[in-house]
């Protein structure tokens, strides 16, 4: 669950609440984050970063904390602690200095910012707002069969009830 503290420790996932989305980066120590951010990804980027679905590759960044969060809302949020192992923070800090200015491969569903930081605190690459999205899909997508189905078993109905007054004219 989120945490509210006023300041992070290091290894602490940061979750930055960008309205449509949120945008994700790891605590490095003396109030810089690093996170992998696509080129439409920046504080008040607003509708644009909407773009980053059309992007392929993104930068691994280590930036001032209030500078990538800018007026957004944001807190700690280490959301798998309760389902997975920490790594020692020192092979956190270690892996994400690593990839510093790095261009990495990007995907909206298969490698994002949350991908990269889970990966980086559990080893395990995992995005929760994904997979909430895809189930949401799938509700609705399971909804509007449901409503086909309905909406064809009346046609059906309907149209049985004019083939019988024809027959008995």
């Amino acid at each position: 669950m989120a945490t509210y503290e006023k300041k992070p420790k290091r290894g602490d996932l940061i979750e930055i609440f960008r309205g449509s989305y949120q945008h994700w980066a790891i605590y490095v120590g003396e109030g810089y984050v690093i996170h992998l951010a696509p080129p439409s990804e920046h504080a008040q980027a607003g509708a644009y970063s909407v773009m980053s679905v059309l992007y392929d590759k993104a930068t691994v960044k280590k930036e001032k904390l209030y500078e990538v969060a800018g007026n957004d809302e944001y807190c700690i949020n280490n959301l798998l602690d309760e389902k997975y192992e920490t790594r020692p923070v020192r092979e956190i800090l270690r892996d994400a200095h690593r990839f510093l200015g790095q261009e990495l491969s990007y995907s909206v569903f298969r490698w994002n910012c949350e991908h990269f930081v889970t990966w980086l605190r559990y080893g395990k690459p995992q995005s929760l707002q994904v997979r909430d999205a895809v189930e949401t899909v799938a509700a609705v997508a399971t909804v509007g069969i449901g409503i086909g189905a309905i909406v064809y078993a009346i046609l059906k109905k309907m149209s049985g009830s004019k083939d019988k007054e024809k027959q008995t004219q």
